[in-house]
């Protein structure tokens, strides 16, 4: 797959992962969190903010496979 292709595939999955992500945060804490404590509100939205780069991790890893197999590629054949 082209690079190219493989970075727009990616871009558009992680901008879907993003927003659905943070639609189910809001929804989350809109139904079940309304009373409850601000320390653990703090946490919970805390985790919420960070907790979608867990999911994203493996699809920024298969977008940058195309430029490690080039950069290995361009390693082996330059002169030692």
């Amino acid at each position: 797959m082209p690079n190219r292709l493989r970075k727009f595939i990616g871009a558009i999955l992680l901008l879907t992962l993003v927003m659905v992500w943070a639609l189910l945060a809001m929804a989350l804490a809109q139904s079940v969190l309304m009373n409850i404590n601000g320390l653990v509100a703090g946490l919970y939205y805390f985790v919420a903010g960070i907790g979608w780069v867990l999911p994203a991790m493996p699809i920024i890893s298969w977008m940058a496979k195309g430029d490690r197999e080039k950069a290995n590629a361009a390693r082996a054949k330059a002169p030692v």
